[in-house]
Protein backbone atom coordinates (compact mmCIF):
# COMPACT_ATOMS: atom_id res chain seq x y z
CA UNK A 1 0.00 0.00 0.00
CA UNK A 2 1.01 3.36 -0.41
CA UNK A 3 -0.12 6.12 1.17
CA UNK A 4 -0.25 9.75 -1.09
CA UNK A 5 -0.74 13.44 1.05
CA UNK A 6 -1.09 16.34 -0.67
CA UNK A 7 -0.29 20.10 0.40
CA UNK A 8 -0.08 23.91 -0.88
CA UNK A 9 -3.67 24.70 -2.39
CA UNK A 10 -5.16 27.72 -1.87
CA UNK A 11 -6.85 30.85 -3.19
CA UNK A 12 -5.10 32.84 -5.37
CA UNK A 13 -5.79 35.89 -7.91
CA UNK A 14 -4.58 35.20 -12.14
CA UNK A 15 -0.85 35.63 -12.51
CA UNK A 16 0.14 33.78 -8.88
CA UNK A 17 1.95 31.56 -8.40
CA UNK A 18 1.35 28.20 -5.79
CA UNK A 19 3.52 25.04 -4.98
CA UNK A 20 1.53 22.08 -4.34
CA UNK A 21 3.72 18.85 -2.58
CA UNK A 22 2.84 15.29 -2.14
CA UNK A 23 4.39 13.04 0.40
CA UNK A 24 4.27 9.37 -0.44
CA UNK A 25 4.80 6.48 2.35
CA UNK A 26 4.44 3.12 2.60
CA UNK A 27 5.94 0.52 0.00
CA UNK A 28 7.57 2.65 -2.69
CA UNK A 29 9.14 1.15 -5.16
CA UNK A 30 12.86 2.58 -6.25
CA UNK A 31 11.66 2.98 -9.26
CA UNK A 32 7.91 4.79 -10.14
CA UNK A 33 6.28 7.62 -11.54
CA UNK A 34 4.81 10.17 -9.42
CA UNK A 35 2.25 13.30 -10.78
CA UNK A 36 0.04 15.79 -10.71
CA UNK A 37 -3.94 14.97 -11.91
CA UNK A 38 -6.59 18.08 -12.32
CA UNK A 39 -10.36 17.80 -12.12
CA UNK A 40 -12.76 20.57 -12.24
CA UNK A 41 -16.27 20.75 -11.97
CA UNK A 42 -18.08 18.95 -14.56
CA UNK A 43 -14.94 17.72 -16.36
CA UNK A 44 -12.65 14.75 -16.14
CA UNK A 45 -9.80 14.19 -14.43
CA UNK A 46 -6.94 15.21 -16.51
CA UNK A 47 -2.65 14.74 -16.52
CA UNK A 48 -0.62 18.00 -15.20
CA UNK A 49 2.24 16.61 -15.59
CA UNK A 50 4.52 13.49 -14.23
CA UNK A 51 8.27 12.63 -13.23
CA UNK A 52 10.13 9.40 -13.50
CA UNK A 53 12.55 8.73 -10.30
CA UNK A 54 15.00 9.55 -13.47
CA UNK A 55 13.61 13.12 -13.57
CA UNK A 56 11.93 12.60 -16.80
CA UNK A 57 8.89 15.19 -17.38
CA UNK A 58 5.55 15.59 -19.53
CA UNK A 59 3.24 18.48 -19.40
CA UNK A 60 -0.06 19.19 -20.35
CA UNK A 61 0.21 21.50 -23.01
CA UNK A 62 -1.98 23.95 -21.11
CA UNK A 63 0.64 24.25 -18.36
CA UNK A 64 4.01 23.76 -20.45
CA UNK A 65 6.09 26.83 -19.50
CA UNK A 66 4.23 27.82 -16.07
CA UNK A 67 4.15 24.56 -13.75
CA UNK A 68 7.50 22.64 -13.13
CA UNK A 69 7.21 19.55 -11.46
CA UNK A 70 10.39 18.00 -9.66
CA UNK A 71 11.10 15.56 -6.56
CA UNK A 72 13.08 14.18 -3.85
CA UNK A 73 13.57 10.99 -4.17
CA UNK A 74 15.01 10.81 -1.09
CA UNK A 75 12.59 12.26 0.92
CA UNK A 76 9.48 10.47 -1.34
CA UNK A 77 8.35 13.77 -2.10
CA UNK A 78 6.88 15.27 -5.26
CA UNK A 79 6.20 19.07 -6.04
CA UNK A 80 4.14 21.12 -8.64
CA UNK A 81 5.45 24.90 -8.99
CA UNK A 82 2.71 26.85 -10.68
CA UNK A 83 3.05 29.76 -11.99
CA UNK A 84 1.19 32.34 -14.03
CA UNK A 85 -2.16 30.90 -12.89
CA UNK A 86 -5.03 31.36 -14.86
CA UNK A 87 -8.86 30.70 -13.64
CA UNK A 88 -9.13 28.07 -15.67
CA UNK A 89 -6.12 26.33 -13.55
CA UNK A 90 -8.61 25.95 -11.05
CA UNK A 91 -9.47 22.50 -9.87
CA UNK A 92 -8.93 20.01 -7.30
CA UNK A 93 -5.13 18.90 -7.84
CA UNK A 94 -4.43 14.89 -7.18
CA UNK A 95 -1.01 13.42 -6.43
CA UNK A 96 -0.57 10.05 -8.18
CA UNK A 97 2.33 7.27 -7.95
CA UNK A 98 2.44 4.41 -10.18
CA UNK A 99 4.39 1.34 -10.12
CA UNK A 100 2.53 -1.59 -10.85
CA UNK A 101 -0.61 -0.01 -9.57
CA UNK A 102 -2.18 2.79 -9.26
CA UNK A 103 -2.29 5.12 -6.02
CA UNK A 104 -4.25 8.68 -5.72
CA UNK A 105 -4.47 11.50 -2.92
CA UNK A 106 -7.29 12.59 -1.39
CA UNK A 107 -6.90 16.09 -3.37
CA UNK A 108 -6.04 19.48 -2.71
CA UNK A 109 -8.17 22.18 -4.15
CA UNK A 110 -7.00 24.90 -6.17
CA UNK A 111 -9.08 28.28 -6.77
CA UNK A 112 -7.51 31.08 -9.31
CA UNK A 113 -9.75 34.33 -9.19
CA UNK A 114 -9.90 36.60 -12.09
Amino acid sequence: QVQLVESGGGLVQAGGSLRLSCAASGSIFSVNVMGWYRQAPGKQRELVAIITTGGNTNYADSVKGRFTISRDNAKNMVYLQMNTLKPEDTAVYYCNYRRYREYWGHGTQVTVSP
